[in-house]
């Protein structure tokens, strides 16, 4: 067991760690795969003490580079591991004493290789999910938390990516769906109803609309589109619900650098627009942090902590980004990140209206259609 501090990162020179991490819904615990060459092992850290630690997970073998790594709320570790291609087996790992216990759940059989993914945590915290992409259907899989092994849950018509839960429970999932070659449109996935799927994005009948993010705290969405500028996908955010539009703020647009969203800020409650928001930055010059309010008119760029997992990280609900890193010196760690305080306004002339926010429809509420048009929404209330 290795203990770590909430400290500041490592001299740059120190070689890179793998970098893959997951975090649980709640936050508190994380795995990634650790180690060297092919010397690579599960590492489990546990983030919601007074201090992270890490706890090594080895086994006899050491695990594949492509081992897909779960952490569930009671600490145990879920592991995919591809074998003969197209089959994956699944168990729980979980330290006892000095040794690793494992647990095999069983095995589910792929179209291809690389067909078959993990979804993110699921909140509930002991429900794992696999998902299945074949060339005409997606076959979702309940891979830990059932009562005999893998579980065939939803079969839905379509080529889906993505995976974002909508609710608290673990019962309302968005993927992203392609109809034979057709847009990409988020739709709702209904697990408690057999799979059932309900419209959530359709912001223009051509528009690519994919869900990246989404708060159950507050209703907000990060969404990736490119409604404003067919074949030039663009970030932008909207409300679970809602009948306002879909919003594609400039400042997340950055000339020769990737904006992703990996975390929103927990417990603001009916209040979307104070949500802050955690973008990773990709350029050529590297990774960084963007911090963003949709209150806000503009995106803080940060650097990053050196080891920096890139793409992870949580929200405390207070408002403090915490960044997972780790190096050779400082094989554990976790920096906070606070947003700039804002400037105060200065007193200036009325100056001229913006130009408005390009015409974009709605994300549906999970129990209407799609609507097409703003004002055929207002004719009909």
């Amino acid at each position: 067991m290795t203990a770590c501090a909430i400290e500041a990162p490592a001299e740059e020179g120190d070689a890179v760690w793998p970098t893959g991490f997951t975090i649980t819904a709640n936050g508190a615990y994380a795995a990634r795969l650790a180690g060297s060459g092919e010397a690579l092992f599960v590492e489990r850290w546990t983030l919601d003490g007074p201090e992270p630690y890490a706890v090594p997970l080895p086994l006899a073998q050491p695990e594949e580079p492509g081992a897909m790594l779960l952490p569930l709320a009671d600490g145990r570790v879920l592991i995919g591991r591809a074998v003969d291609g197209q089959r994956h087996t699944f168990s729980l790992l979980y330290p006892t004493g000095p040794d690793t216990g494992e647990l095999s759940l069983g095995s589910v059989e792929a179209p291809a290789p690389g067909a078959l993914t993990l979804l993110p945590p699921s909140p509930d915290g002991i429900c794992a999910y696999a998902m299945c992409v074949g060339p005409d259907t997606t076959t979702l899989w309940l891979v830990a938390g059932g009562a005999f092994g893998p579980e065939r849950v939803a079969e839905i018509k379509g080529r889906c990516s993505g995976g974002v839960w909508l609710d608290r429970t673990g019962r309302m999932l968005a993927l992203d769906r392609q109809l034979d070659d057709g847009p990409v449109k988020a739709v709702a996935i209904d697990l408690e109803r057999g799979g059932e799927v309900t419209p959530l994005l359709q912001i223009t009948e051509d528009s690519h609309d994919r869900l990246l993010l989404a708060d159950p705290d507050s209703g907000l969405l990060l969404i990736r589109s490119d409604a404003p500028s067919p074949g030039h996908e663009r970030l932008g955010w909207g409300v679970l619900g809602s009948l306002l539009p879909v919003r594609f703020p400039e400042c997340l647009r950055l000339d020769d650098a990737a904006v992703t969203p990996f975390a929103v800020q927990p417990g603001q409650v009916l209040m979307p627009e104070s949500c802050g928001v955690a973008l990773r930055i990709d350029a050529a010059a590297g990774s960084w942090v963007g911090l963003w309010r949709p209150s806000s008119r503009r995106m803080h760029q940060l650097a990053a902590p050196f080891g920096w997992l890139a793409g992870t990280g949580l929200w405390t609900p207070s408002g403090v980004l915490r960044l997972p890193y780790a190096t050779p010196a400082a094989p554990c760690g976790l920096a906070a990140l606070e947003e700039p305080a804002e400037p105060e306004p200065e007193l200036e002339p009325m100056a001229p209206a913006a130009a408005p926010e390009p015409k974009v429809c709605v994300p549906v509420p999970l129990q209407e259609a799609p609507l097409t048009d703003r004002k055929q929404a207002d004719r009909t209330r």
